[in-house]
């Protein structure tokens, strides 16, 4: 697949406005998913968390909004600051209210809703008299919603994921949690939906941490990178360091062509504990 944008968000050059801290997590108190992971993302950037299934991102993003609860989860080493405040151990629409909202890995819109109604339901923390406007404003990054009027659940996936996003945008938040945007998508789609996640980021100053199995796509927009292995992080970087890294590229971004090797090769293997 060829990059979704030509250009990377430039870099920011801010304070972090989130900082993963050493965080373990583990589920029904014995399965170990996280060990000791840490990282930064600075205000008004595009983080991209990249790593195959299993490695833990998704977990991150849960711990970070606080759903590790619905599953039985926990923080139980380390600590999550957001905007200068701790944040693990806080209920999730606690944490929706400081300026956090995730995007769920499958959409997760409301389907026997309309788009608006999901919409009004993304703005459930909000009393101010400026949801309609914030409303229109949804729809002057995806056109396409404002004509959809009857239930989501018969939008196109493409559409949904439109929905979600703009849903999280009507809770007005500092930064959004993405997880997996491209799921599901055709290429054109892909490059679609990440075009208007730069511009948002662009447009309204909304920090974002993007999970992502793309890693060319995620890495197209984002100013940096955490690569993730079973359960903690094993590289990082600029995103034109990841690009340029002879291990990104064989391993998530197919550099190595017809002569991509196999887990099976020693020298890849070496490689790959390295990082381990």
């Amino acid at each position: 697949m060829t990059d979704v944008l030509e250009t990377s968000t430039p870099a920011a050059t801010t304070a972090p406005l989130l900082s993963v801290r050493n965080i373990e997590v583990v589920y029904d108190d014995v399965i170990l998913v996280l060990r000791g992971l840490s990282m930064e993302v600075p205000k008004g950037a595009i983080v991209a968390l990249l790593g195959a299934n299993g490695a833990g991102k998704s977990t991150t993003l849960k711990a970070i909004s606080g759903l590790l609860k619905t599953e039985d989860g926990e923080v139980t080493r380390g600590e999550i600051i957001f905007n200068d405040e701790r944040i693990n151990g806080i209920d999730p629409d606690k944490i929706v209210r400081r300026g956090i909202f995730q995007v769920m890995e499958g959409r997760r819109i409301v389907s026997d809703m309309t788009s608006l109604e999901n919409l009004r339901l993304g703005a459930f923390t909000r009393h101010d008299k400026e949801i309609g406007s914030d409303i229109e404003m949804v729809y002057e990054y995806f056109p396409r919603l404002k004509e959809r009027t009857g239930l989501a659940g018969y939008l196109s996936g493409g559409e949904q994921q439109m929905l979600a996003i703009g849903r999280a945008l009507m809770a007005r938040p500092k930064m959004i949690l993405m997880d997996e945007p491209s799921m599901g998508l055709s290429p054109l789609l892909v490059k679609e939906v990440f075009a208007i996640i730069q511009k948002i980021n662009r447009d309204l100053g909304v920090t974002i941490l993007l999970v992502e199995q793309n890693a060319r796509a995620a890495l197209s927009v984002a100013s940096h990178g955490y690569i993730m292995e079973q359960g903690k992080v094993v590289l990082d970087g600029t995103a034109d360091e990841l690009r340029d890294n002879e291990d990104v590229k064989e391993f998530y971004l197919g550099g190595a062509g017809d002569q991509r090797k196999s887990f099976k090769n020693l020298k890849s293997f070496k490689r790959r504990k390295r990082w381990l």
